[in-house]
């Protein structure tokens, strides 16, 4: 480790790696540049073999805490941190993105605003290819229920970044599931969904760069990932029986219409083939035209309940 603050920080932040020195060290400055400093930066090397350690052990400030190992995975990496975390409030930053500075200090203004809350998502820019485009959560409180069906129609922003909770929350759901390789922030918070409602925050504060090498931006996997997450938590399919068909066609349409054929016939066996899935192609299209109507139905939910547009 590299070194223990002298005030015991006010909030924890959390990053998992593996061989993203020149990116991690990025991130690590835009934690050590924060305007609240107050914090501790504790980074889960999960078995990197790029100079990690040893490009981070340059860096000589007491919140810096390094903690290398072989995990099973960033979940696992995740989950050392929140066991180490010292702060009641425990923030998450990928290796490949990067905190705008006032992240904490508004951040922490919500949680001493708000005794009650227990999770917070915040708003983000997200680059691409050079573009950057503005993913806004319109400032709102979703209670269980809400935050529950935002998380199943996919109506709200939601990245690893976002995700700020109370450590006690985290220890009380589990922290995160170690078997999920990808959509590991919507399984965690669809745990969180049946215990705590979430905040939703205007306020962009990081910026999410979509790396080569990050498992959720690619295309190939996704009906995998999604039977993953429906096996976990198979009550959706009979709370939301259009969804999961909605889900997996729209992804196969998509790769359709970019061409993508054999990805889309790989999605759809992929489909077939999975006991927590297994739609006909007639299922996938009723699906489809219901799960769109059930999602439009929500963004009217929210609009009369909170008289704003939703995300």
């Amino acid at each position: 480790m590299i070194g223990k603050t002298e005030q015991a920080p006010l909030i924890t932040v959390i990053t998992p790696t593996h061989n993203r020195r020149e990116t991690v060290l990025r991130a690590v400055e835009s934690v050590l540049s924060q305007s609240m400093p107050r914090f501790e930066h504790i980074v889960v090397d999960d078995g990197s073999t790029d100079g990690t350690e040893a490009a981070l052990a340059r860096i000589h400030d007491p919140r810096l805490i390094y903690v290398g190992a072989k995990w099973r995975g960033a979940n696992a990496a995740r989950n050392a941190g929140i066991e180490l975390a010292r702060a009641p409030v425990v923030t998450f930053l990928d290796s490949d993105d990067l905190f705008l500075p006032h992240r904490l200090a508004r951040t922490l203004t919500w949680f001493d605003d708000n005794p009650a809350l227990e999770v917070l998502l915040s708003s983000y820019v997200s680059v691409k290819g050079g573009r950057g485009t503005a993913c806004v959560n319109r400032g709102a409180f979703l209670n269980p229920p809400m935050l529950e069906r935002a998380v199943v129609a996919q109506t709200a922003f939601i990245a690893g970044s976002a995700i700020t909770a109370r450590r006690e929350a985290l220890l009380a759901i589990g922290g995160y599931d170690s078997d999920i390789p990808r959509m590991q922030d919507r399984e965690l918070l669809l745990r969180f969904a049946q215990r705590f409602g979430a905040q939703l925050s205007e306020d962009i504060d990081w910026t999410k760069h979509n790396s080569q090498n990050s498992i959720s931006g690619r295309r190939d996997g996704y009906v995998e990932a999604y039977a993953i997450l429906m096996s976990k938590h198979p009550h959706i399919a009979r709370s939301y029986p259009h969804i999961p068909p909605f889900m997996i066609a729209r992804q196969i349409i998509a790769d359709i219409l970019r061409g993508r054929i054999p990805q889309a016939f790989a999605g759809y066996m992929a489909n077939r083939s999975s006991d927590a899935l297994g739609y006909s192609l007639p299922e996938l299209i009723n699906g489809y035209l219901h799960g769109r109507r059930w999602r439009r139905d929500l963004y009217d939910e929210v609009r009369g309940k909170f008289g704003i547009p939703p995300a």
